[in-house]
């Protein structure tokens, strides 16, 4: 059972829309090198992300080899995005646990995420505040370069 796998009847896609499959033949394993390679992480990376709990359960080929699927890949998709919204890794390891835990869990899911997106809206309004100044400070210096090429000419 992957991550993204819950009790009952529903299931949290929690990446979202899935990808389409990476592989034109269908195939649905791929190895940790492959997942370097798609997902830009070290594979030191993924093994952290399996012994911290954030990928809990990733299938073994016979020869002991990981094996991760297109859910595994999406779900890893999640996990950057969360990443990208600074959520501390233990809240991370926290959502993948309610994942498991299944639907009964929806309501503390819902909450973790909404806080996430109030810190990301946060930062939003911040970084267009900075983008603000760097605007003006870049009208200021092309101004004044305007100004110094014209007096230049002279």
């Amino acid at each position: 059972m992957t991550v993204m796998e819950t009790t009952g009847s529903r299931t949290d896609t929690c990446a979202g829309l899935p990808q389409q499959n990476r592989r034109p033949d269908g195939d649905d394993h791929y190895t940790i090198s492959e997942v370097v390679a798609f997902t830009g992480l070290t594979a030191h990376t993924l093994r952290w992300y399996e012994r911290i709990g954030l990928m809990p359960h990733i299938d073994r080929s016979h020869t002991g080899q990981r094996r991760y699927t297109n859910r595994d890949l999406d779900w890893l998709d999640l996990v950057g995005k969360l990443r990208l919204t600074g959520m501390p890794v233990a809240d991370m390891v926290r959502y993948a646990e309610l994942v498991r835990e299944g639907d009964h869990t929806y309501v503390e899911r819902f909450e973790l995420l909404k806080t996430t997106r109030e810190d990301v809206l946060a930062r939003i309004d911040e970084l267009r505040g900075t983008l603000a100044v760097l605007d003006r400070k870049i009208s200021f210096y092309a101004d004044a370069g305007r100004a110094l090429a014209s007096e230049r000419s002279r």
